[in-house]
């Protein structure tokens, strides 16, 4: 009798999981499967390790969506663990005998997953991983490349064309009827630290935010609704095809409509990846055959997958992925000393510049920002306003981002920061009012979500500070009282910042002699051959 264990870290879905179907089969196909879904609070996985209550509470809406689905098909649910994983093994394999582990490549926590496949050769029980979380396994990509990952974005697509398409989703129906599902004894439940139910965040001691701010955009976790969102945005994407346009979340910025992004649902694994590639592939080919003028396919209609596939390849076997100590992909940019206050202003959305401080509460408040916003708060802690260092935003966007995790967060974070991927160095083209004015025109996202410039006109809600004091005495918001003073001088910190910057990129460039670039393809094509002999910036 082969008694599996299916683990759940992300992954979380019955559809398109091929660990799932190794889980409840066997070799021979005739041998009954005794399977237990399995779910362990480790503080690490799934992003637990240092969490906000939108996030923790997507995660746990995803596991009571699978308890649900588990038991509808007779199971007694998913078996929801706290410990450390071996240990919580260990005590499966003594006093329940399970012989199988599976689980889905997680490309977060290869140490974790190692001790497990340690322990089961020490024990003897079969350990089955599977690639599902990426298009393709990012091994395979690198060893395609020659052995080390693509330096660049276009280095990766003509790496993956070289691979091929990526597997199309295994089979959605599961056949459960060879499956037995396993039951844990009264007596052992309190020995292997199984949880009576699914908990909730409070059950942490993991509150809501308090923002001041009103609560707009509900995010709901699990498999089920994943599937639901997912066909309002491929009629999203097929209106957008049929007008002869690509990705309309990037092309047309709604700030204050309802989010179509699949991503927390992908980070989570409530969605597969390969599943949500094929369907906007599929609908892009219908569509395509009914049209006289076709549009040129590719790679470019789901780009903004194929850059997270680039950023967990990135990070696959890079430990310092996260900071700047010793992580041979980033430039080390003299950042000055973090300053506490600052960044507390600006984690609280209490800068005194409105774009960001709207942006910075509703991260809080819904563990949501629209990508251009991310952006542009990214740009102000870092490059172009107070000069921080971009880890100092990837820790706090780690803990209350839905959809973060650390290859394509920390991936983003140093983009945006010019230490990786984009690389030029110039932060002239950022001026963070103009943009704030061509996303939020009416300021309706400012007063959405900054209830205290909710009366201030159009004309100053951008720049309050610049509104005549009778203006600001009226509508009852005097600016450095009831609404912080800008806490810099927009435009003199990014003049500072694009000089600083400008020197940076002249040392680079002298400290290699013997290369000259001239235009920006060979700039950008320099820095990563700066970045892969280790540069350094002090």
């Amino acid at each position: 009798m082969t008694k599996s264990v299916l683990w759940f870290r992300q992954g979380l879905r019955l559809h398109d999981n091929p660990a799932l179907i190794e889980a409840i089969n066997t070799d021979d196909g005739r041998r009954q499967v005794t399977f237990y879904p399995v779910f362990i609070f480790d503080g690490e996985s799934a992003g637990t390790k240092d969490v906000g209550y939108n996030r923790m509470k997507f995660l746990l809406e995803s596991l009571l969506d699978l308890d649900e689905q588990f038991k509808q098909l007779g199971a007694p649910g998913l078996f929801i663990f706290q410990g450390k994983p071996t240990e919580i093994f260990q005590n499966l394999h003594d006093n329940i005998g399970i012989n199988k582990i599976c689980f889905e490549q997680d490309c977060e926590y290869n140490e974790r997953d190692n001790e497990i496949k340690y322990l089961s050769r020490e024990l003897g029980i079969e350990v089955v991983e599977k690639v599902s979380h990426t298009l393709w396994n990012p091994e395979d990509i690198i060893r395609i490349n020659g052995g080390f990952a693509p330096l660049t974005y276009q280095m990766l697509l003509h790496t993956v064309n070289v691979l091929g398409l990526p597997p199309r989703p295994v089979n959605n129906e599961v056949d459960f009827s060879q499956v037995n599902f396993g039951t844990i004894p009264e007596h052992h439940k309190i020995n292997l630290r199984l949880m009576k139910s699914i908990p909730s965040p409070e059950d942490f001691l993991i509150f809501p935010e308090n923002t001041g701010s009103d609560v707009y955009v509900n995010w709901n976790g699990g498999e089920r609704h994943a599937l639901e969102q997912m066909i309002d945005r491929v009629k999203h994407e097929e209106e957008a095809f049929a007008s002869g346009t690509y990705l309309p979340n990037q092309a047309n910025v709604d700030l204050m409509g309802s989010p179509k992004s699949m991503s927390a649902a992908l980070r989570f694994g409530c969605l597969s990846v390969r599943r949500f590639y094929y369907t906007i592939h599929d609908k892009f080919n219908e569509v395509q055959d009914k049209m006289v003028y076709k549009l040129p396919g590719g790679h470019h209609i789901t780009g903004q997958l194929m850059w997270r596939e680039y950023f967990y390849t990135m990070s696959i076997n890079n430990p310092y992925y996260g900071q700047i100590k010793n992580n041979p992909i980033c430039l080390n940019i003299p950042w000055k000393s973090s300053e506490e206050d600052e960044i507390l202003k600006w984690k609280q959305g209490r800068t005194g510049v409105p774009i960001i401080d709207a942006s910075m509460r509703q991260l809080l408040a819904e563990g949501w920002l629209h990508h251009t916003l991310r952006n542009l708060t990214a740009t102000f802690l870092t490059r172009t306003g107070l000069w921080i260092s971009w880890e100092v935003g990837l820790q706090h966007f780690l803990k209350y981002l839905l959809d973060a995790d650390l290859p394509i967060c920390g991936g983003n974070w140093m983009w945006v920061s010019s230490s990786a991927f984009e690389t030029l160095l110039d932060s002239s083209r950022c001026s963070i009012i103009s943009l704030a004015h061509r996303l939020d025109p009416k300021g309706e996202y400012i007063k959405r979500y900054v209830p205290e410039l909710r009366n201030f006109p159009m004309k100053y809600i951008h720049e309050p500070w610049r509104a005549p004091i009778d203006i600001q005495e009226d509508i009852e918001c005097i600016i450095g009282q009831d609404y912080p003073s800008p806490m810099i001088d927009i435009v003199q910190a990014l003049q500072i910042n694009c000089n600083r910057m400008k020197k940076i990129r002249e040392s680079l460039i002298e400290s290699q002699p013997h290369v000259r670039p001239s235009n920006e393809d060979e700039i950008r094509t320099f820095f990563w051959i700066a970045d892969e002999i280790a540069i350094q910036c002090n």
